[in-house]
């Protein structure tokens, strides 16, 4: 007789008998650390709290604006001038069918981890489950703070430009009494994107910044490093890059001081100007990061900004990007062969956005493992339209056989919300079914003691050990 499984109950997502047991006694308890997200610094500099459901759900969650799109909802209600409840009446409206969209299930974690909530969002429940909520969001219990203590976070990494002052890791750093760890995360990628047309503006904001002229490729190199140098005084240990393609073109710094020149003057460059440009600067770069001790980050493959209207009425990162299908092997190999050559190659997480690339990436990370570090080039976790059940089997499974799933760093939300962090656990699900399933078919000894420190060590301690945290 087929028994039907009550839905997202405690075994969700665990299939046997083993992958209860690495779940609940393994995985569960471990803390998190998020070494990648997209956190605003000053709400958990203030403790913020939220007056309702869709101030910390919707506001700026593009995942769920195209959801709603896609079911026919009116912009007006996704980016536009409509209350609050009205768009949670149209995200309700929408849930229902999202089914077997991943939206569905962190929709659902969401409201049971954080609310205690295990009603079906929909029209019929969507007032009650706003009311309670929202009531609960007013609280000091659910401030921001609370929100990551709640999920057992030990450390947040959040994505920074350059040109940023900081002042909120200041001012936490100097406050000195909150217990998780928010660290900087260095993102430079205005001052890679020669041919965006605000370039030279981000080079005149940055001249300001570190007070001298920056006329010169040089200039620029040094200005960088005295803003990692700030990064790392507090306690930065991460880059992070968000690419189409690695840009490893065979370069001199002559070549590439010419076309940073012509752009200061406001010249156009050829295709070829701008790619020795953006080669060059990458790997000095790569170089940096090395001599900081940092982790390179390497997020490759969006199509980003796809509708022109879209992103002339709304601006970028509104939820009109895509996959990529760029060629990624043989610049990558390249990029971090010139690294490697001289001993300048610093840990790498390389994360792929088109499934196609997974064993590409699973391979290549295989030529730079020089067995100083362990898992030191990494093949990130599934990520944005892969950061779902699916995306993440593909990506363990195509590390498992091309690599070491042993020594892989795991999950982390890249998320703007602090409500994400069930993605963790349903990632910790998938990982520890997969293992589960292979024990269960005889593909892996029945030892849970030793795959259970797998599963805590793939979870929380090599991230920890790795990023040094």
């Amino acid at each position: 007789m087929l028994v039907t499984k009550t839905f997202l109950d405690e075994d969700f997502l665990l299939q046997t008998e083993a992958a209860r047991t690495l779940y609940h006694e393994f995985a569960k308890q471990m803390p998190i650390i998020d070494y990648h997200n997209h956190l605003p610094p000053d709400q958990i500099v203030a403790d913020k709290t939220f007056e309702n459901l869709t101030q910390i759900w919707l506001y700026g969650d593009h995942y769920k604006w195209r959801a709603m799109r896609t079911n026919g909802i009116n912009e007006r209600y996704c980016t536009g001038d409509a209350g609050d409840y009205e768009k949670f009446e149209k995200w309700a409206e929408t849930v229902p069918y999202t089914l077997r969209n991943p939206l569905y299930h962190w929709t659902h974690l969401e409201l049971q981890r954080y609310f205690d909530v295990h009603d079906i969002l929909s029209p019929r429940t969507a007032r009650k489950i706003y009311d309670e909520c929202s009531e609960k969001l007013r609280t000091p219990d659910f401030s921001v703070r609370n929100l990551l203590r709640k999920m057992n976070v030990e450390v947040v990494c959040t994505t920074d430009d350059p040109l940023d002052s900081l002042e909120y890791h200041q001012q936490l750093k100097a406050e000195g009494s909150f217990e998780i760890q928010m660290r900087p995360a260095f993102r430079p990628d205005k001052f890679i994107l020669i041919t965006n047309p605000n370039f030279a503006t981000y080079i005149q904001k940055l001249a300001a910044l570190v007070g001298f002229e920056i006329q010169r490729f040089d200039d620029l190199t040094k200005a960088l490093r005295a803003r990692a140098d700030f990064f790392a005084s507090l306690g930065c240990l991460l880059s992070d890059h968000g690419l189409e393609h690695i840009y490893a073109a065979d370069f001199t710094i002559e070549a590439a001081d010419s076309a940073f020149q012509k752009v200061l003057a406001g010249q156009s460059l050829s295709t070829t100007e701008a790619l020795v440009y953006q080669s060059a600067i990458l790997h000095f770069l790569g170089t940096m990061y090395h001599e900081l001790g940092w982790t390179q980050q390497f997020h490759l493959g969006a199509l980003r900004n796809n509708n022109a209207r879209a992103l002339r009425l709304l601006g970028p990162d509104t939820g009109w990007d895509s996959m990529g299908d760029w060629s990624q092997a043989q610049a990558l190999s390249k990029f971090l062969g010139k690294l490697d050559e001289y001993d300048q190659l610093s840990k790498t997480i390389i994360y792929n956005l088109n499934p196609a690339d997974n064993e590409v990436i699973a391979t290549m990370i295989g030529n730079f493992n020089d067995g100083s570090v362990a898992g030191k080039i990494q093949f990130g976790s599934g990520w944005w339209f892969l950061d779902q059940k699916d995306g993440m089997e593909k990506q363990m499974n195509a590390l498992s056989n091309m690599g070491l799933l042993s020594r892989f760093v795991g999950m982390l939300t890249d998320s703007r919300s602090f409500l994400s962090f069930p993605r963790h656990e349903y990632f910790r699900r998938i990982l520890c079914n997969m293992l589960g399933n292979d024990i269960e078919n005889g593909e892996l000894p029945n030892d849970t003691e030793w795959i259970g420190q797998i599963v805590q060590n793939i979870c929380y301690n090599n991230a920890k050990q790795y990023f040094g945290f």
